[in-house]
């Protein structure tokens, strides 16, 4: 599932600070090439014991994600369940507890990038 209106769409920042700032927020960065990198923040339903993963899709303006001073844009921002052996199903719906835990991450990310 797409998340609109998160504020994080649009929003620049250089590779090494969006590194650090995600870090703090509980993302790490997952899938990486030359020019487009994911940053991921799981989340753990206690109550079904699914796992969920909040993905934010980044690609670099300005250099390549070997540099750490790379400009990358932040584009779409997703949430999906975890599946076997690993992908995200997107269509699933997400329980409103996963979602809360998911908007405090994207407000914690949010705050350390604007």
């Amino acid at each position: 599932m797409i998340i609109e209106n998160s504020g994080l769409n649009g929003l620049k920042s250089e590779l090494g600070y969006l590194d650090e700032a995600a870090e703090k927020a509980g993302f790490f960065r997952g899938q990486w090439e030359y020019t487009r990198a994911t940053y991921d923040l799981k989340i753990e339903d206690s109550q079904s014991e699914d796992v969920y993963y909040l993905r934010v899709n980044t690609r670099a303006i300005e250099g390549k994600l070997e540099n750490p001073h790379a400009v990358l844009i932040i584009e779409d921002v997703y949430i999906g369940l975890s599946t076997f052996p690993h992908g995200l199903d997107y269509e699933t719906p997400i329980p409103k507890h996963v979602m809360d835990v998911a908007n405090k991450g994207i407000q914690a990310l949010y705050s350390a990038l604007s």
